[in-house]
Formats: structure tokens, C-alpha cells, sequence
């Protein structure tokens, strides 16, 4: 039975009735393991570790209100699974004395027979009555002590740091005391006992750890995130006292653990506003939240399981300054190298060693503020003596160990003006043990501690603009915020800044670019070897083996994939494969069939493995016959062209099988772990056949996933080590929630080869009303079916989002690590729309990856992957732009989104240059084949001229372009044609001086006289100018065609040059 623990000191309650003690009861399997174990280990380290000591006393004290861990109820916990207050113990070689109460005395009752069967000793019960002070009973069982033992002066163990509280206990040390028995400290011995766990202690602590780490990620960080972007005033110890329920009430989290076994380590710490305590005694002040520009919050919070306990601490940084994510950044490394030196034989000395050698190599002037120890044991004792991770401790690590491994920074300079920012700590603990002789475990990595994800950047250069006061906001908040309504003057330092880190970044990508092209000899993708041929074909082994057939008439054989042809009297086998193709054709009677076989060497029929062994044979190129019966020449076509089909089918298959890589086997959830499901789930790309296709379970197994529908043959499995990226994207204003993965490696989905697979469900059922008439927005009806629909998305995004988390928790363990898999979400708030492929979509951009994956096929871009962006066809008269992905393997072709609407501009440039990635722009469409070509054939000469500069053309012509293309796209509606005209008219004259500006000279003289022009000369110089220049785009001739249509032409006009040819779109060469 699991220990009943107190709701609030997290001391097992004691029994509450007598005789078998009612609904309390000892596990007396488990008391005689443990106990056989105490005894053994008394004897065999009695002189070291257990001060020679004959017999050992326990004395437990009252129940308390404050959380305290005693030794004496740690080993009542241990052995009985409860604690007993205000009892005595005595071990002894041959006797075990018990001093208690009535009810007490009735449930160890239960524990006579395990204990003389475990190690051979009787158990004596004394019952202490209520108003009995049990003197007599004291001197009675001193007297026993000292009768036992054959010496004249026994040695009694005690734990000598535990004062004895209460009447009984004082009674009884008054008289230990005052006895000729030797006192001797035990405490050593039973921190040797409690170190190392067996399989169901580490079990409570796992769960325990469970618990701890799912409050810190699923209730402390949401609720500081909400509290920041709220700006909520909220004291620390409200935050501890909500942060405390949330640990005793887990079934609000969804952890599956009964709240009776739950208990917290210690209240909650939340720091911040520069007073900072890293001791775990620390306590939390009334002081509110304090989270402005560079402050440091620190949240550490145990919670125990079974009396067992866990621990977890995190750092959070708010818009940090340099010096303050330098130090996080060494002590996550610090941390993570003394996690990493917990191995089996190592003494503990060197895991506090691994984490100063990392701090004095990274940062030394951080070693005076470093925490005097890398943290402690843990288990029924938050910290166990004896297992201090110091310099001092000379113990060795023993799987089976359980560690809090917690370093810290205390009290250092942020150098910034703000008291409640110049001085900042930081601390980090984890929960770690030491399962078997591999590496440790974190039990609490669930809760993620990278920079990423505890440093926050809500503030908008704060530095500059003092007087600003920004709301704090999420990442993709805060990206959209600089492309909100602002002052000018703030908009020309935004993008001033812009500029700057482009610049910052252009250098970069060039040095990048020429490293990568210096160190590689020539630019490839990855290539692939030529694919195997198939076996030779063979329809028949032997003569004998051809079917006997009385009429000579054309067959079809489906076992041997053969068919026969009648030629001079003899039935002769051909292949299917041999088959280019077969037709048929009836006129009156007869009928026609006409079969081309597949000649080696003509057009679209290539020498294959079996032409070039045998290159001197004789290949039938065409064969035709005519029969009386045109049915069965119609079956025999019909049944040739289906055989072809499926073997054609069957060997693309194998083609596209023999180029996949060879993946893991899945490993099945068992009896222990259930495997994680999503229910009726539809899969893209489908399953091949025809019909209804059916849904399936999508199941998280140990190593990966499953999807599987009812019939046996549609299965699919993904490794995780497959898995590149993952997303999960929930139904907001489209029709589907779904679930994609774009893989590393190719899968076979039926028998369709992809990198993408996608598992959804429809929230929404399409409708169409009976009768077509448009339905009131009151009707009851319509507002019910609105309702329902809903509550199905909500449930459906919470189906989906609880499994992702149960993923995640799984993709947590230590051997998912390396791997670095999450659920990445799209942000909705940077999307915008563009076409891909075909069709318009909306195109979402991600932490990690730019993607569109409600269309088909899906777009999934890796940032990672992407060498430059250009933006082309930017003008101020452009309705649309395109984007130009230029990908760091120069052998992939440049991936174009065409038509991006150019409101989404100023958006798509912040996100780019949020996410550190370089981008140009550009007039006009460029030919990048010929471009990406000069780079891979001659890299030395591209990184000579300067790298991707040669796309920075604005420079030179932003003065000039920008007159030109100023007007561009200024459609005035017919109203406005008279009143403008003369306004229209003046702009195309400096539009067409600005242009012959650097070749004439002279035409400024004339500009007077150009004023009394027509509009259609001015639109024929500028046509001329733009003509001798070369610089004539499909961008002007619109212009024509808008401004010809606004003053009301009843001739369209001519858009053919001066030779009589239409025109071109120009490229850039």
C-alpha cells in the first residue's frame, strides 16, 4: 500500500485505529527485505560506519507543522511505509522493542512473524497507556539493552543531531542518558543505508520528479508569461502560495498521481527585483514581480511522492543584457558537465570539480560567485548527509544514487543603473539518478532550460527609445510589433537598425559562403548511385514449362507475367516488360491487334542489362495479327495493358525501395508503457486503391510511431531518429487539425516514396442545406450547429494537443537528446500569403522552418538551409512581390514564392531579419540557373568579386530607380483625370528627365518647354528613353495600359516595339 502522507508537513500520517489498524496496513514483504537489509548492513559495516554500536535506539517526535527531515522517521517510512510519532525503537541482535501506543502496537502486530522469519529476532511491543509517562516501561527496556549485550559497557547508536522533543522523548533521554550505557552517532550509517534506492524507491522518485517538473512547465512559466504580458502586479509569495496548491492538487495538471501520496519539499521560491537567496530555506518576500528590462526571476519549487522528494530550479531572463547571458550560458555548461560526471566509480569530488574546471576555463571572474557545492543526495531526505557534491567528499557515485544537482551565480554585477537590476543571480537544479552503469538520467529535463526557452525578449530597444514602454509580448508578438502603427521617427530608426544588422549580416554570409566554398572542392547535392536493374527476365525456365495451348491464338499468362504469341505455329513467350505498347482496331468483321515491343537503342528506349549482355541478338521491334473474333481480341488487349500496368507498377516500387535507407525496427510499448494514441486520424499522402479510404491510430511507441488502419496492409512507421521536423497545427481558420512530419530520409507510404507525412482530422463536416435559402443569424438552430461545431475544433485541438505533450515528455528522456525533436507550432501572426507551387496559400513561418501545410503538396523550408532571400520585383507602384529562396547547397534550385501581396513587405523583411537571415531586393526577376551555374563552376572568382554583393544594386540606382518607378502603378479613377492632369503630367516629365539625366546634360534647359507636351508624347519619350537605355519592363508597359485606361482611350495601345515584335520580359544575365 502506497504511504499516506500529510497534506502539509509531508509526515506519514500515523494510524488511526487499533488492532489491524483498520484500512492501515504494512507491506510484510517489503518490511522483511528492508529489515534483513538493515541487519546486514549493520553487520557488515558495524566498525565503520555504525560506530561499533550492539544495539541501535529510534525515538520519533510528535507530529509538527513545519516541514523537517528526520532521520528516525525516514527509516520508519523506509521500513513500514509510515511513520510512527512519539514511538520508541531498539534493535537489537536477537530482539526488535517497540515503545508506543495502543493503536500504533495494533498494526505492528502485523509484523512479528516477517521479522522472525527475516532475521531471526522476536518483536516485543510495550504499550504505552494515555496517561502513562512509560517510566517504568523506559527502565524495563534499558534493562533489557544492558542484559543482551555481554559487555560490561554496550554501545548504544543513536542520531545525536535530533533533540528530543515531548514528554516520552525527554523522559526517555533523561534516563538513556543516565544509564551506564555508551552513546555513539549513527548518523553515518544511515546515510550509507538510505543512498542507494531499489526499484520501487526510484520509481516514487521518477514519479515524484514527474510531478515537479510538470508544475514548472505547464503552471509557473505559463503563469509568469501571462502575468508579463498582462503587466500584472503579483506579489512572490501569492505566485508561492498558487505555485503550492498546484503541487498537492496534481489531477488539475493531468498527472495521474493521487493527491493523498503528493507533498511538497519546501514552500515554492520565486525571486526577483535583485534580492536573491539560492538556499533552499529561502523564502519568498511580498514584494511583486518584477520583470522590466534585464531582470532575473528564479523559480525553485520539490515536490515529494511516497515521502520521496524531487527538486527543480530554473533561471529567467528578461530582455538580458551581454554579461547576464554570458553567465547563464557558462553555468548551463557548468551544470551540465557536472551531470555529466556522475558515473559510476567516480568520487563525488569530481563532479563539483567538472563544474568549477568549465566556470574557470569559460569565465573566472565568475568563480568567487560560484555556489560552494554542485548539490546534494535526495530521497526520503531532501538532503541526504554524506552525499554532498563538494571538493571534500571522497564517497563514490553507485547506480541506484538519486542527486539534486544544483550550482548557482550569487550576487553578480549586471552593470546597468536600475538597483533592481545591478545585482542578478542565477540557479539551476536537477533531478538526477544513476539508474544503471550508463549515464545519469535527468528526470526533470522535460522542463527546458536552453537559452531559447528561458530568455525572453519583450522590450524594443529600450536603449534608444527610453520613453517607450513596450508590453511584453511572445516572440511572434514582438516581431509583429515593429511593423505596428508608430511615429515616423521611430519607423526611420526601425529600419535604420535593419539596415545596420543586414549589413552585419551580408558580411557574415560572404565570410560563411567563403569558408564553405574554400573547403569544398566542388558543390554537389547529395547523390544518389544508380539504381540496380532489375533481374534478368525470365518467363520460363525450360520449354517444357510453357502452357499447352490446341488453338493458336494470343494468351495472356498472369502467374509468369508472359504472353504468347502465335508465330509460324509455335506459341512464343514474351515478357510484359518487352511490351511498348498494344492496340486494337475492328473494321467490319475482323479485328487488328498491333503489338511494339521495346527496342534497345531507339528514342526513349535506352540500353538496359539485358541488351548489353546480349548485343548480338535480334530484337522483334513490331508484331500484328487479325482475327475473326473481336472479343477476344478486345479481352486480350485489355488483359496485356492491365499485366503491364501492375508489373510496371511493382518494379517502380521496387526502384523507389531500393534507394531508401534502411531504418530501425520498432520497438513496442509493453505491459509498462502504454503507447500514447490518436484516434481516427487521416494520412497524407494516402494509401493507394480505390474506395472510401479509412482512418487510423496514430500510436507513440518507444522508438517511434504507427499509423495503422483496420485493413492489415496499410501500416506505416516512422523512427524518431527519422524525424527532421515535426509540427502540430491547430485548427484555427482552417478545416483541419494536423500533425506533419518532413523526414531525413525517404519512407514508403503504400507504394509511394515521400519525406513528408501528415496525420489529420476534419473539424468541421461539410453541409449543405436542403433548399438553399440563406438561414437567419438569430435561428436557434443555426446558432446550436455553430456551438457544436465549436466545441467538436476545441475538442479536437485538445485531443491533439495532449498528445503532443505526452510526446514531448517521452522525446525528454535522455536518449532522445541528441536527437533535439519537438512539436514545432506555426505562427499564424507572421504568416502571409504567396503562391508556392499553383495555387495561393497562406505561408506560415515557425520557429525553425517556413512551411504551408494544408495545401498539397506541402511547403517545408529549413531556415537552417537558407543561404540568402531576394525580394524581387519591389517597386512602390508593385501590388505583389516575389521571394527567391538561394539555398546553401547550390545544386538545389532556387524555390520561388510568386505573388506575395506587398502590404506583407515591411512584415516579411522584419521576420527575416529577426531570424538572422540575409535578404536583397530587386527590380526585376532574376535567372538564377545561370547564376548558381558561374558560382559552382568558378567559386574562387565568386568570392573575389565580393560573394552575394552583386546583388546589392539599390546602392548605385536607389536615386534614379525610385524616380522612375515613383508613379508606378497610379491608376487615377476617371473623376480625377481633369483635375490631376496637369499634376500627372509635370510628374512624367521628371520622370523622364531623371532618366536622361546622366546622358544629356542638356535637357534641363528644355524642361520649360516640355510642360505644353501631350500626354501621349510624354508616354512616347518615356517609351523611347526606357527603349535606348534597355531598361524597358513589363512594370512600364502596365503603366501605359493603367494610365491609357484612367483618361478614357477607346483604342488600346499598341504594345509592339519599334520593329513590329511584342515585348519581352527582360531578364537579368
Amino acid at each position: 500500500m502506497p504511504p499516506m502522507t500529510d497534506s502539509r508537513n509531508g509526515s506519514t500520517k500515523p494510524p488511526a485505529a487499533s488492532g489491524s489498524a483498520g484500512s492501515y496496513t504494512i507491506d510484510v514483504a517489503n518490511f522483511a527485505r528492508r529489515l534483513k537489509e538493515f541487519y546486514n548492513h549493520w553487520n557488515k559495516h558495524k566498525s565503520d560506519l555504525w560506530s561499533s554500536s550492539d544495539s541501535i535506539v529510534i525515538a520519533t517526535p510528535p507530529p509538527s507543522e513545519d516541514i523537517r527531515y528526520l532521520k528516525s522517521s525516514a527509516l520508519h517510512v523506509w521500513l513500514f511505509g509510515y511513520e510512527f510519532p512519539e514511538a520508541i525503537m531498539v534493535f537489537m541482535n536477537k530482539k526488535i522493542h517497540f515503545l508506543c501506543s495502543p493503536k500504533k502496537a495494533g498494526v505492528l502486530e502485523t509484523v512479528k512473524k516477517s521479522a522472525k522469519e527475516a532475521v531471526n529476532v522476536d518483536v516485543v511491543i510495550h504499550v504505552k497507556q494515555k496517561n502513562d509517562d512509560a517510566a517504568a516501561l523506559i527502565d524495563g527496556l534499558l534493562q533489557d539493552v544492558q542484559s543482551e549485550n555481554e559487555s560490561e559497557k554496550s554501545i548504544v547508536g543513536h542520531i545525536q543531531k535530533e533533540e528530543p522533543e515531548g514528554k516520552l522523548l525527554e523522559i526517555w533521554a533523561e534516563k538513556l542518558a543516565g544509564s551506564s550505557l555508551q552513546l555513539a552517532d549513527i548518523t553515518n550509517g544511515f546515510s550509507e543505508l538510505f543512498a542507494v534506492k531499489d526499484a520501487s524507491e526510484l520509481n516514487c522518485v521518477r514519479k515524484a520528479a514527474y510531478l515537479t517538473s510538470t508544475v514548472m512547465k505547464n503552471f509557473v512559466v505559463p503563469k509568469l508569461e501571462q502575468t508579463i504580458d498582462e503587466e500584472k502586479k503579483v506579489s512572490h509569495s501569492s505566485l508561492m502560495e498558487e505555485t503550492e496548491k498546484a503541487i498537492q492538487d496534481p489531477i488539475k495538471l493531468k498527472v495521474k498521481l493521487k493527491a493523498d501520496n503528493v507533498d511538497i519539499c519546501y514552500p515554492p521560491i520565486l525571486q526577483s527585483g535583485g534580492k536573491f537567496d539560492l538556499r533552499p530555506s529561502a523564502s519568498c518576500n511580498d514584494d511583486n514581480l518584477y520583470y522590466e528590462s534585464a531582470s532575473v526571476i528564479l523559480c525553485a519549487l520539490g515536490a515529494r511522492y511516497g515521502s520521496y522528494c524531487a527538486n527543480i530550479a530554473r533561471s529567467f531572463l528578461i530582455d538580458a543584457n551581454s554579461n547576464q547571458s554570458k553567465a547563464y550560458e557558462v553555468l548551463l555548461k557548468a551544470q551540465n558537465a557536472a551531470i555529466s560526471a556522475l558515473k559510476p566509480g567516480n568520487m563525488l569530488s569530481s563532479v563539483y570539480r567538472a563544474a568549477v574546471s568549465v566556470v574557470d576555463s569559460e569565465a573566472p571572474e565568475l568563480l568567487p560567485h560560484l555556489s560552494k557545492t554542485a548539490g546534494t543526495g535526495i530521497g526520503l531526505e531532501f538532503r541526504e548527509s554524506g552525499l554532498t557534491l563538494n571538493t571534500r567528499n571522497a564517497r563514490t557515485v553507485s547506480p541506484g544514487m538519486v542527486f539534486n544537482v544544483s550550482l548557482g551565480f550569487q550576487n553578480l554585477q549586471s552593470q546597468t543603473k536600475n538597483p533592481k537590476t545591478e545585482i542578478f543571480s542565477l540557479l539551476l537544479a536537477d533531478t538526477v539518478i544513476m539508474a544503471s552503469e550508463k549515464r545519469p538520467e535527468v528526470l526533470t529535463s522535460t522542463c527546458s532550460k536552453a537559452v531559447k526557452d528561458v530568455a525572453y525578449s519583450f522590450a524594443e530597444d529600450a536603449e534608444e527609445l527610453p520613453k517607450v514602454k513596450t508590453k511584453a509580448t511572445t516572440i511572434a508578438e514582438a516581431v509583429l510589433s515593429k511593423a505596428s502603427l508608430r511615429s515616423d521617427k521611430q519607423n526611420l530608426s526601425k529600419e535604420e537598425l535593419r539596415r545596420q544588422h543586414q549589413a552585419k549580416l551580408a558580411q557574415q554570409k560572404n565570410e560563411e559562403t567563403a569558408r564553405r566554398l574554400a573547403g569544398v572542392g566542388s558543390i554537389s547535392g547529395n547523390y544518389r548511385g544508380p539504381v540496380k536493374a532489375s533481374s534478368e527476365m525470365n518467363t520460363y525456365k525450360n520449354v517444357s514449362d510453357i502452357p499447352f495451348s490446341k488453338e493458336l491464338m494470343i494468351q495472356v499468362d498472369q502467374k509468369n507475367e508472359a504472353v504468347l504469341f502465335p508465330i509460324y505455329g509455335c506459341m512464343v513467350p514474351f515478357h510484359v516488360s518487352t511490351i511498348k505498347s498494344v492496340t486494337s482496331n475492328q473494321d467490319n468483321r475482323t479485328s487488328t491487334v498491333r503489338i511494339i515491343f521495346n527496342v534497345p537503342g531507339t528514342p526513349f528506349s535506352p540500353h538496359d542489362a539485358n541488351s548489353l549482355k546480349h548485343q548480338g541478338a535480334i530484337y522483334l521491334k513490331e508484331i500484328t495479327f487479325r482475327s475473326k473474333d473481336p472479343r477476344h481480341s478486345s479481352e486480350v488487349v485489355q488483359l496485356i495493358k492491365t499485366l503491364r500496368r501492375q508489373v510496371t507498377s511493382r518494379e517502380s516500387e521496387r526502384a523507389e525501395r531500393a534507394t531508401l535507407v534502411t531504418q530501425e525496427k520498432l520497438q513496442l510499448a509493453g505491459t509498462r508503457m502504454k503507447p500514447t494514441r490518436l484516434m481516427d486520424l487521416s494520412i497524407r499522402p494516402a494509401f493507394p486503391g480505390r474506395g472510401r479510404k479509412l482512418t487510423g491510430t496514430l500510436e507513440a511507441h518507444i522508438n517511434g510511431f504507427r499509423y495503422s488502419t483496420s485493413k492489415i496492409d496499410e501500416r506505416v512507421e516512422i523512427m524518431y531518429g527519422n524525424i527532421k521536423h515535426a509540427f502540430f497545427q491547430p485548427a484555427e481558420r482552417e478545416m483541419i487539425t494536423l500533425l506533419h512530419f518532413r523526414l531525413h530520409n525517404h519512407i514508403m507510404v503504400g507504394n509511394r516514396k515521400t519525406l513528408d507525412i501528415q496525420f489529420y482530422v476534419e473539424v468541421m463536416d461539410v453541409v449543405q442545406t436542403i433548399g438553399g435559402g440563406r438561414r437567419s443569424a438569430l435561428d436557434p438552430d443555426e446558432i446550436e450547429e455553430e456551438q457544436r461545431e465549436r466545441d467538436r475544433k476545441n475538442k479536437i485541438n485538445m485531443d491533439f494537443q495532449n498528445f503532443v505533450n505526452k510526446v514531448h515528455d517521452h522525446w525528454g528522456q535522455q536518449q532522445f537528446r541528441d536527437l533535439d525533436l519537438e512539436f514545432d507550432q506555426p505562427l499564424r501572426e507572421l504568416g502571409f500569403h504567396g503562391v508556392p507551387h499553383k495555387a495561393s496559400s497562406f505561408i506560415v513561418p515557425s520557429s525553425s522552418c517556413l512551411v504551408e501545410l494544408i495545401e498539397t503538396p506541402p511547403l517545408v523550408i529549413t531556415l537552417g538551409e537558407i543561404e540568402i532571400v531576394n525580394l524581387e520585383r519591389v517597386g512602390l507602384g508593385q501590388k505583389s512581390f516575389d521571394m527567391a529562396i538561394v539555398f546553401k547547397d547550390f545544386s538545389k534550385d532556387v524555390f520561388r514564392i510568386d505573388s506575395i501581396p506587398s502590404s506583407s513587405l515591411d512584415g516579411v523583411k522584419e521576420w527575416l531579419d529577426t531570424t538572422d537571415i540575409k535578404y536583397y531586393e530587386s527590380r526585376l526577376n532574376l535567372n538564377w540557373r545561370p547564376i548558381l551555374k558561374t558560382i559552382i563552376d568558378d567559386p574562387e572568382k565568386f568570392i573575389e568579386d565580393g560573394g552575394w554583393e552583386f546583388l546589392n544594386l539599390e546602392g548605385s540606382d536607389s536615386e534614379t530607380d525610385g524616380s522612375q518607378e515613383s508613379d508606378q502603378g497610379y491608376a487615377p479613377s476617371e473623376m480625377e483625370v481633369e483635375s490631376e492632369s496637369e499634376e500627372d503630367a509635370s510628374e512624367s516629365e521628371s520622370l523622364v528627365e531623371s532618366e536622361d539625366d546622366e546622358e544629356e546634360e542638356d535637357d534641363d534647359g528644355d524642361s520649360e518647354e516640355d510642360k505644353g507636351k501631350t500626354w501621349e508624347e510624354l508616354e512616347r519619350e518615356a517609351t523611347r528613353a526606357d527603349r535606348e537605355r534597355g531598361d524597358e519592363s513589363d512594370s512600364e508597359e502596365e503603366r501605359k495600359w493603367r494610365k491609357a485606361k484612367a483618361l478614357g482611350k477607346s483604342r488600346i495601345p499598341d504594345r509592339r516595339d519599334a520593329k513590329g515584335n511584342p515585348p519581352k520580359r527582360p531578364k537579368l544575365r
